[in-house]
């Protein structure tokens, strides 16, 4: 990863200013802290089994949360595109080795903050626990959604469902990542991507 001081206009900063408003001398601080960095597709994030204490903004590129079973399976958590936020703030909270890793399907730009350095500012202004608690509603009511579809939903209604919340994302990405997203083999995959075309998901 190539790292590089903050030195312009930030979309971390603009994100925070879209759910609280940010007092001049807070977004002065928050600024002080961005770093920007660089990563190459296929590199890491977060890795899993490693600490991490940072957290990102997306500003180019995709990104992928991702488990992987001991004989090496993979499942895949989520995708991330510009304008989102990455951690594994569970692995923050808990101060232990991150679950699972977050990888960059794309060579991408991300804007970093140590997440200590950010907990500091917590105490001075109400609008950092509004952004935080703005962020962990998002995450809470994505992973409801997950696990309502793999609960109540078949494997084809599972790739309609990705088709619809990730538009034009098939085209982006290999059918063994998507099919690891949806909880199937790539071949069963290939199956429905037969049956229904990728982009037919209104049948």
């Amino acid at each position: 990863m190539n790292t590089q001081k903050m030195n312009s206009e930030s979309g971390f900063i603009q994100l925070i200013n879209a759910i609280t408003s940010l007092p001049s001398e807070q977004e002065d601080s928050f600024r002080a802290l961005l770093s920007v960095e660089k990563i190459k597709k296929g590199n890491h994030f977060v890795r899993a089994g490693r600490m991490s204490r940072t957290i990102a903004f997306v500003k180019k590129g995709l990104f992928r949360y991702f488990y992987t079973s001991e004989d090496g399976v993979e499942f895949t958590k989520g995708f991330f595109n510009a304008q989102s936020v990455l951690s594994a703030y569970d692995a923050i909270l808990e101060n232990s080795p991150a679950h699972y890793t977050i990888e960059a399907l794309e060579d991408s730009i991300i804007e970093t903050v140590d997440y200590n350095k950010f907990h500091q500012l917590l105490s001075e202004a109400p609008c950092w626990n509004e952004f935080l608690v703005a962020l962990l509603q998002k995450g809470y009511l994505a992973k409801v959604r997950r696990e309502r579809e793999f609960l109540l939903l078949d494997a084809e209604q599972r790739y309609r469902a990705f088709l619809e919340r990730y538009p034009g994302l098939e085209k982006r990405i290999k059918q063994h990542v998507i099919a690891s997203y949806i909880g199937i083999t790539p071949e069963s995959l290939s199956r429905i991507r037969k049956k229904i075309g990728p982009l037919n998901i209104d049948q």
